[in-house]
């Protein structure tokens, strides 16, 4: 059992910890590609189409590294993950500083995307063994709020570039540098954290398998979709458009993540939001903010009227949609936590995969306008769609249990 005052010692090193990989991880390392994708284009002359694919791959990193998390945090502990996440972020991050050309770009996006998938469940583990039950959602929210303030601080690092008049390159070397120093960090913080005694049983996997199961994975689809076109894309399309009036308009994109990040924030409220309004409920206005988000990249890319609700709304879209997935995974499955949410992040990394992909050929097809539009669609289709029998909380029956 551990002491008060060991307890105590764990919250604080934990939650600083995660607080930290979760920011460089979520932040410069899962969004910092769409943040630059207008100095990307013009240095090595890439279409939507390669702008596409390069996030996609990003995304296929992220998807790869769920995987190897989960397999690293049942053999060896949550530090073994943590770190390889950010020493793939430090290397990636590093590539992209020093990028000669699009394919060596590629690799650095796809090592420092990875990175996400590492950070998150395995603090989920730590915090669950490490930390006494009052204290939990506690560090929890300050793990998670890392993720608002690194996209956030990625937002002003490029608002800095255009104000300072600094390379792109020296943005990402910044990066590098902050995710090493969060690696020595995360290193002497998790040391003490030792590998799980329980394990994962081998049909645990075949346990989520379940109807009830269903439409959680739908909306983790459709989220990670939605998410990924806005993340690699919005600012593109309203860099391209000239901007807003009044700023710059190499300065668009970090106006669009620092809001992004600002009204991200709103996912520490999560909780209470469906206390008072019910999870299906909840889930049909997070869907709506995704699609309306997405329609005003597409009617309204060059007004203030279209940039701030569009990026505010994604902001509230995705973080709290990503802390619905949390505990409702948790609901379904309360016998496999862990297990069960690294499913949810696979689904919604399945969509991340997939929808930048296809929208940069859709928009090279098509126009950016109507890309967009038939973006918003999908959430919109997925709100309309959602009764209230399919947002079930109550526990599904495991083989675990």
């Amino acid at each position: 059992m551990v002491t008060e005052g060991r307890a105590i010692t764990y919250f604080q090193s934990l939650s600083a910890a995660g607080f930290a990989a979760t920011a460089i991880s979520y932040g410069p390392g899962r969004m910092g590609f769409g943040l630059f994708v207008p100095e990307f284009r013009s240095a090595f002359s890439m279409s939507t189409t390669a702008v596409g694919f390069v996030s996609s791959l990003g995304f296929v990193g992220f998807f790869l590294a769920l995987l190897a998390a989960q397999r690293l945090l049942v053999r060896r502990g949550p530090e073994c993950p943590v770190l390889a996440g950010l020493a793939a972020a430090t290397a990636g991050m590093g590539l992209v500083a020093i990028a000669p050309n699009a394919a060596v770009l590629a690799l650095g996006v796809f090592l420092a995307a990875s990175s996400a998938g590492f950070a998150w469940t395995p603090f989920n583990d730590a915090v669950h063994r490490k930390i006494r039950d009052a204290d939990r959602p506690a560090a929890l929210s300050e793990i998670s709020t890392g993720t608002t303030v690194g996209v956030a601080a990625a937002g002003l690092a490029a608002l800095a570039m255009v104000l300072l008049g600094l390379s792109w390159r020296v943005c990402w070397g910044v990066f590098a540098a902050a995710s090493g120093i969060a690696l020595l960090a995360n290193w002497a913080a998790l040391r003490p954290v030792e590998r799980s005694p329980e394990g994962t049983p081998r049909r645990a996997w075949r346990a989520l398998i379940h109807v009830a199961a269903i439409p959680l994975v739908v909306v983790a689809f459709v989220y990670g979709t939605t998410s990924a076109i806005y993340i690699s894309f919005a600012a593109d399309r309203m860099v391209e458009r000239g901007g807003v009036p009044g700023i710059a308009t190499a300065a668009t994109p970090a106006l669009v993540f620092i809001l992004y990040g600002v009204f991200g924030l709103s996912g520490l409220m999560t909780g209470r939001a469906k206390e008072a309004l019910g999870l299906p409920w909840l889930l049909r206005l997070l869907m709506l903010a995704g699609a309306v988000s997405a329609a005003l990249v597409a009617v309204l890319p060059g007004h203030w009227a279209g940039l701030v609700p569009s990026a505010g709304l994604q902001g509230v879209h995705v973080m709290m949609t990503s802390a619905v997935l949390a505990f409702w995974s948790e609901r379904l499955f309360p016998t496999l936590p862990a297990l069960s949410f690294t499913a949810a992040l696979l689904a919604t990394a399945a969509g991340s995969v997939i929808g930048p992909a296809v929208a940069g050929m859709a928009s090279d097809a098509v126009g950016a306008r109507a890309m967009f539009l038939g973006t918003a669609l999908l959430p919109a289709a997925t709100a309309l769609l959602l009764r209230g029998r399919h947002a079930q909380e109550r526990p599904a029956r495991t083989a675990a249990a």
